[in-house]
This record gives structure tokens, sequence and C-alpha cells, in this order.
């Protein structure tokens, strides 16, 4: 099995889809790495992409040809000015000319050189082929975003240097139940025992500056989305939603950035509805941005990128206002490391099990990490994030015109709020008495994903996408 850090299941990228954005954008990148060893760049005169299965059939809702066009630019989607993005595309679309890898200009119509084939190849749901052609040779690439913004090839070349890595390991997880019995051993939280397998891939300092900086963009996301009105783009014409219901609970009291916003909300009423209003508000807000082709961390996917941001500023403004960095850092290392036992088990791609496989992986991360921080003991934990995926098994994605909006967006509130559930029943429950252990909701998602029908996998063939189209909006 392959090893997976912390960093690799949160990402900081551009939305709006992990698995049709950041993954076909990361794969141009890759793609850019090969023909570059191959000495082909300098001499190329064409280039084609070809988009298969669900990469095809929601590609244009998603922007899976417009993360193909940046990536292929040379564009970092980490680190790229959000605001850069439509001058770059306008650019190639306008002058039909593409500045491949920033080295060489070359001609390209996204209108053609952009094929998007319904037929699904054999390895995943999101295959994608880039093609060169030079006057004398043409070189082919295929690639497989499988959700989160992990990408691979079908003779998955790094397997063995994945094992290594993991080999390398203090601590190997596979499953709960190993993470489970590593706790009871060293006698240590789930947070320190994933403290010690990152020791082994980064130095200390560099672990602490990129939780926080993972943590910054959450918090700026949710900042933006509270504070931009308007309607998403698209075609839905959909309003804004967390612009009006922040402005109706933050009152008048002042602050003039992230920091000295979340401040305010400390002082703001805590009744049961306002709690449940702040938690929708500051879910609704991540995937508006992600809507919108704005920065967000792919938690484990941009689809459900609104469900740990929510349930951690709830931890922070409502249960303890005296939650530092290192209750943050906590939070993020286990809702790692559930994610990660998801991925190795089953998977986080909403083309492979519907939205199970993303919101219900999600609300699993943040009910689990809430509830270490609440006090809850490493069996507590873990079932935290059973019950609250016990509760999304069978859930499907089906994105109205293939558009991460209706019901993506409402449902991060969702799994927001049954992620603060799961906690707190955990917390009041002896493990003991638990029924389900987490590995077997693992394996009983993947069950679920293999046996649901092909409509209900972000194909948008089935469900809400089809009961209501862009004309009934």
């Amino acid at each position: 099995m392959e090893c997976i850090s912390v960093f690799d299941m949160l990402k900081i990228g551009v939305g709006p889809s992990s698995s049709h954005t950041l993954g076909p954008w990361r794969a141009a990148e890759q793609f850019l790495a090969e023909i570059r060893e191959r000495n082909l760049i300098d001499s190329i005169n064409r280039i084609k992409v070809d988009l298969y299965g669900s990469l095809s059939l929601t590609g244009h809702g998603h922007a899976t040809d417009l993360a193909v066009m940046l990536g292929l630019s040379g564009a970092d989607p980490e680190y790229i000015p959000v605001e850069s993005i439509d001058v770059i595309i306008s650019a190639i679309k306008n002058k039909k000319e593409i500045f491949l890898g920033n080295e060489i200009l070359i001609p390209f119509d996204p209108e053609t050189d952009i094929v998007f084939n319904k037929n699904f190849l054999p390895f995943h749901a999101n295959g994608l082929t880039f093609t060169v052609y030079t006057d004398t040779e043409q070189y082919s690439s295929t690639f497989y975003s499988i959700g989160g913004g992990f990408v691979v090839k079908e003779d998955r070349e790094h397997a063995k240097e994945n094992k290594e890595i993991k080999c390398a390991f203090p601590f190997p997880i596979d499953k709960a139940e190993e993470l489970l019995a590593y706790c009871k051993k060293e006698n240590k939280k789930i947070s320190e025992i994933v403290f010690e397998n990152e020791k082994s891939m980064r130095p200390e300092h560099e672990i602490h500056s990129e939780l926080l900086r993972i943590w910054d963009t959450m918090l700026e996301c949710m900042y933006i989305g509270c504070h931009t009105e308007g309607t998403l783009p698209g075609g839905l014409n959909v309003r804004r939603r967390a612009y009006d219901m922040h402005k109706n609970l933050i009152g008048v009291l002042p602050y003039d950035n992230p920091y000295s916003w979340l401040q305010i909300i400390r002082q703001t009423e805590v009744k049961f509805r306002q709690i449940l209003k702040w938690v929708s508000c500051f879910a609704l807000a991540v995937n508006e941005v992600n809507a919108s082709l704005g920065r967000v961390v792919t938690a484990p996917t941009n689809g459900s990128a609104g469900v740990i941001p929510a349930v951690l500023m709830y931890y922070m403004v409502i249960e303890n206002h005296d939650a530092n960095e290192e209750q943050i850092k906590q939070f993020l290392m286990v809702a790692g490391e559930i994610g990660s036992i998801f991925k190795k088990g089953a998977t986080i791609s909403a083309a492979m099990g519907g939205c199970q496989a993303e919101i219900g992986v999600s609300s699993a991360m943040a009910a689990g990490a809430l509830c270490e921080v609440m006090g809850g003991t490493p069996e507590q934990v873990l079932m935290a994030a059973e019950i609250a995926m016990e509760h999304h098994l069978g859930l499907t994605c089906d994105p109205i015109g293939g558009l991460v909006q209706i019901p993506c967006i409402e449902r991060n509130t969702m799994g927001a709020i049954k992620a603060i559930n799961a906690a707190e029943l955990a917390l009041e429950t002896d493990p003991k008495n638990a029924k389900v252990p987490l590995d077997k909701v693992v394996d009983t998602m993947w069950q679920t994903a293999k046996d649901m029908n092909n409509k209900y996998k972000e194909t948008s063939e089935g469900g809400l996408a089809i009961a209501v189209n862009l004309a009934d909006c």
C-alpha cells in the first residue's frame, strides 16, 4: 500500500473539483515533465488532450478543460494568483495558441485540441491522454485522476517508491485497527502517532509551518466566502448565501482581517440555532469560493472542502475560545490520517464511489479530529469517524449541469453538522459497546461503491442531474 502523508490528504489548490480540476492540472504538469525528460518540448508543433469517462461527462462543469490548459501553461494551482486564471484562459482561447510549459508558443485551439470522449477507460473512471506531435514523431501518455488531486498511471511506476517510504514510517498504517494498536502500545494519541510518521518524512519546523499554512488557507477561504456576494458562475444562477447569512450573524463589531474576524465571532450569540447557522455559513463560504475557481484546501476533495474548515472553525469560535496552534495541528493530523485510511481501503473519488466517498469521508475525518481535540480517546475518535460515515453510506453524486454547486455546496453543511453530532455521540459512548468498527464501515463503503449504478457516480446522468436542468434554473 502507498504511503500517505497528511499533506497528501490536505492539499492547497484551486476549485471546483479535486478529481476533475486539480487532478488533471497535476497530470498536465507530470506530462510536461515527461516530454522534458525526452527532450521533446522544443520541437513540439501540436498537442492534443483526450478526456474520458467522468472527466468528459462533467468536464465542462468542473472546468477540466481549463485546468488542463493552465497545467500545460506551466501554472501551479497551489500558488497561481486566482485573478490571473481568466487572463491566461482568455489569451489561449482568443489567440488559439498556448505557451507550453512557459517555454514554447504553439498553436492550440481548445475547441478541437481538447476532445471529450464519453467512453470510459478500463483502469479508472477519470482518464485523460496527452499527445504531442513533432515533425517526425508523436508521443502519448495516459493518466488517471483518482480523487483528492491524486494522479496515477496504469503502470504505477512509483509503487515501489511509495512502499519504501511507507516502510520508513515508524508506524505504518493501512487499517484503523493497526492505528489503534499503535496508540495502545505507545500510549499515544492518534495525532501523536501521525506526528511521528510525518517526522520521518520532513523536519518538525516544516510540519509545523505547513499545517498552519493549510489552516491559514482554510481561514482565508471562509473569510473570502463570507464577504463576497453575487451569483456563482456556470449557468445555474446560484446566489451566494454565505454573505447574507454572515451579515445577519456577525452584527456591527469591527474587524479587518481573518484573525480579528475569528475573535469577533467568539463574541457573538451562541444559541443552538446560531451555532447551526455559523457552521453552515462557514461550509457554504468555502464551497462558494470553490465553485468560483477560488483557492481552497482539498480536504480530502474540493467538492467536500467545506466540512473540515467548518468543524475546526466551530471548535475555535464556539467550543474552545482558548484553542491555539497546537489544537489546530492536532485536528488536521487526525483528519488527515482518517482520510488516508479511507483512501487505502476504499476511495475518495465520487467518480468511483458517489458522494459518500467525498462528503462521507470528509465528515468522518472532521468527526474524528473534533473528537480528539474535545478529549476523546483513540477508540472514541475512530468511533466518531465510523458514526459519521455510517450515516453517509450510499450517498450519490449527481451534480446538476456537472457543476460543483447543487447539491454539492449544501451537502458540505450537512456533512459538517453530522461530524459534530458524531463526535458528541462518540464522546458519550463507551467504546466497549460499539458494534461497528471503522474498518468494517470502510469495507462497506467500498462495497457500496462497487454496487452503485454509474449514473450516480459523478456522471450527471442520474438523480437530480436529470430531474433538474439548466433550463429549469
